[in-house]
């Protein structure tokens, strides 16, 4: 994108900033930075340009740029577990939940790309930001309590929906990378290949036993 095609900033932007909205706004803006240049080339110094405000304005609402990007993690958080555990979440037979959530999973990474990579993949230190786990609890909950159902015990049930988790992010990212195609099918083969994986680890799930007994890490977004 050059200097001549970048987007303005409107009069609706900088009256977020007047009428006392700039978080918001700089949220917005932030994701869609992220959609065009990724989290490695995003800045405070771009954002507050594209809204209109002083280069000191976002510091108001954030300390740094992690904030902000934590700030977007966050909402992708929630909206990812609205999505898994939300109304609209599958009923139905535990196994095919923790598919289901394996699929919704990659589903989101493809359709909400930035937010995606907020929340997974923009090198945020999460130690420093307790926040975003916090935000992601529903997540861990919809493959914990299926898969607690199958296993039958906490810890069996930790670790096999550490590894579901582990299945759905690793299809996740080799989508993006483009191992599933370029083409519009790409998001929905990588979803039912990862389904299917999900099902298959839990036909194999008596393998995790011979793990040396530990808690298992919660699955993470």
């Amino acid at each position: 994108m050059t200097g001549h095609d970048q987007p303005r900033p409107t009069s609706a932007t900088r009256g977020r900033y007047h009428h006392g909205e700039l978080r918001a706004a700089l949220i917005d803006t932030t994701i869609d930075l992220l959609t065009e240049r990724g989290p490695e080339s995003f800045s405070m110094a771009e954002a507050s340009r594209r809204l209109g405000v002083a280069p000191s304005a976002p510091y108001r609402h954030f300390a740094d740029r992690d904030a902000l990007l934590a700030a977007v993690a966050i909402r992708a958080a929630h909206l990812l577990g609205d999505q898994l555990t939300g109304r609209f979440a599958p009923a139905g037979p535990p196994q095919q939940r923790l598919a289901a959530a394996a699929r919704a999973y990659v589903r989101f990474a493809g359709e909400h790309k930035p937010l995606f990579q907020a929340l997974a993949g923009s090198g945020l230190d999460k130690s420093h930001h307790p926040e975003i786990d916090h935000a992601a609890q529903p997540i861990h909950t919809a493959f914990l309590e299926p898969a607690a159902q199958l296993a039958g015990d906490p810890v069996a049930g930790a670790r096999l929906a550490s590894a579901v988790a582990a299945t759905a992010h690793g299809h996740a990212m080799l989508m993006l990378d483009g191992a599933f195609g370029t083409e519009q099918s790409a998001l929905e083969t990588a979803a039912d290949q990862t389904a299917a994986a999900t099902l298959a680890l839990i036909a194999g799930r008596g393998s995790l036993t011979s793990v040396k007994a530990r808690a298992a890490p919660s699955p993470d977004a």
